[in-house]
């Protein structure tokens, strides 16, 4: 949410992987990233890329999320919903994913993201 590449790196385990499972092969947003500095610099650079975000903020007081846990206690799921503010029209965006999350001596061991592509054209 913050679009700091730093600091959703320094989550990740040193060989930690990101993906993102929904987004197309050869699509612009990565789809596998593996290890801590490949997670920072792909992330980003998409987050430099004209346009991400919007221009949008997200509304932390609108947004919000549901834990699930496993019977692996270092597995865990996420429903995330995202709620960015309205641009001119006034309208909020609400963007919904789920994320999965394996964790190794408390940090990412490995994540996986599930959103819709298009969010990231």
């Amino acid at each position: 949410m913050t679009r700091n590449a730093d600091a959703l790196a320094e989550c990740f385990t040193q060989d930690g992987v990101f993906e993102a499972p929904l987004i197309p092969a050869g699509a612009a947003f990565p789809r596998r990233l593996v290890g801590r500095e490949a997670i920072r610099r792909a992330m980003a650079a998409h987050y430099e890329k004209p346009g991400e975000g919007n221009g949008r903020s997200p509304n932390l007081a609108k947004s919000g999320y549901v834990l699930h846990t496993t019977s692996d206690p270092d597995v865990f799921n996420a429903e995330i919903d995202t709620v960015f503010d309205g641009d001119g029209d006034g309208e909020d965006v609400a963007v919904s994913l789920v994320q999965i999350f394996r964790i190794r001596d408390g940090k990412i061991a490995r994540m996986r993201d599930y959103f819709a592509p298009g969010l990231v054209d």
